[in-house]
């Protein structure tokens, strides 16, 4: 009998390397990113001439490119490295995995050939640990904290040693890099946190179409068979992510999706019709991420709205309907409600994400407001956000007309 699989793994008429298309993939050309390469390398060099690199911290929206270029300056910097004989490296650790001080410390001393375990110990002796494995020899490791935010709504215990682990080693040189979509996450560490960690900023602007072109050009020579690309997709790609405010692994997500379906469809090339039904596709999976994704902080203004939504028989709340909501939130997580001002920046954000719709009115002499709306199907908002564990004691709350909470 024929394997299931069988016709399934002939060679296709569309990709050369489906791979090359996934965000996961450094290529060897990051075009538009010259800029924030030069700055990181100016910064990490002195680590090729045995001193200690300043800290750095990459802000960008998702998809402008940060962890792909700090992965290819890292790997740069190691080769260069190896050529003049400086032991140089660089450990990536993804902090919404390893979102604790515990799990860094124990992740890094294991690196260093320290049998430590992923729970049990005092945090102290794991620091501890890696500090000796670290120091055994001469060489400067360079930590990539990426998502560095969710690490910070911890507690800044992990960055506060990893800044200041300096002055304890004799052999081995430490330095940070941050990297995070929250450009206002520093405002909750401790203010010698924050200036040890923060020595330099490197921010990542969206991609514009004509840049996201360029990328998907360079990615699609190698991903596609000659001539199965038709030529109005690759704008049409870059056209979409581009109104995403520039995101480029949305660009490549829509192109792979879309030689995908002319795949599985038979197609000989890929078409515009492709791209339009990827981009159904794509737009589902995408409110999943974007909320998964999202600040500590974030989430709960968004679950404020939701829970508004949910219960009130209107679909707009006042700014300060949204704050009070917040606020009640916050205390019954037994978390600190920022100030309305940060609040507002976090709409504001959330606004551009495009999942909720702020809009400033006009209530006349009693001045202007601010009314907000969920600008997604709260079906697909609520079981996203109530899979963190953190929201988890505020997903039976009810909202009563007088804008209270009960269980």
């Amino acid at each position: 009998m024929e394997n299931l699989f069988e016709d399934l793994i002939d060679e296709g008429k569309i990709f050369a390397n489906r791979e090359v298309l996934r965000s996961t993939f450094i290529p060897e050309n990051l075009p538009h990113r010259k800029k924030q390469i030069k700055g990181l390398a100016d910064t990490l060099s002195p680590a090729l001439k045995g001193e200690t690199p300043s800290n750095i911290v990459t802000y960008g929206k998702t998809g402008t490119g940060k962890t792909a270029t700090v992965k290819y300056v890292s790997k740069e910097l190691e080769e260069m490295g190896e050529k003049r004989g400086s032991k140089c490296t660089t450990l990536y650790i993804n902090s919404e995995v390893f979102d604790t001080q515990y799990r860094v410390f124990a992740y890094l001393a294991r690196v260093f050939n320290k049998q430590v375990p992923m729970i049990g110990w005092p945090t102290d002796m794991v620091y501890s640990e890696f500090k000796t494995g670290v120091d055994a020899e001469d060489r400067c490791v360079i930590v990539i904290l990426d998502e560095v935010d969710k690490l910070a709504s911890k507690g800044d215990g992990a960055l506060y040693n990893l800044s200041r682990i300096n002055s304890e080693l004799n052999h081995a040189k430490v330095s940070m890099i941050g990297i995070s979509n929250d450009l206002t996450f520093t405002e909750l560490l401790d203010q010698r946190v924050r200036s040890s960690l923060g020595e330099e900023e490197i921010i990542f602007p969206p991609y514009n179409a004509n840049q996201l072109q360029d990328i998907l050009g360079d990615r699609a020579e190698i991903a596609f068979n000659v001539s199965a690309v038709d030529d109005a997709v690759i704008p049409l790609c870059a056209a979409f992510a581009a109104q995403e405010h520039g995101d480029a692994r949305r660009a490549l997500d829509l192109l792979r999706a879309s030689g995908e379906i002319a795949e599985r469809t038979g197609s000989e090339m890929v078409t515009e019709g492709h791209v339009r039904l990827a981009g159904k596709k794509i737009e589902a999976n995408r409110i999943v991420e974007v909320v998964k994704t999202l600040p500590l902080q974030s989430k709960v203004v968004l679950s404020g709205v939701l829970l508004l939504h949910r219960e009130r028989n209107k679909s707009r709340f006042s700014s300060g309907e949204v704050y009070n909501m917040y606020r009640k939130l916050c205390n019954h997580l037994g978390t600190e409600a920022l100030t309305q001002r940060r609040v507002t920046d976090f709409v504001s954000e959330l606004d551009i994400l495009g999942l909720i719709n702020a809009v400033v009115v006009s209530k006349g002499r009693y001045g202007r407001t601010k009314e907000i709306s969920l600008s997604v199907p709260a079906q697909s908002v609520q079981p996203v956000l109530f899979e963190d564990y953190k929201l988890k004691a505020i997903s039976n709350i009810r909202v009563k007309a007088q804008a209270q909470i009960t269980l």
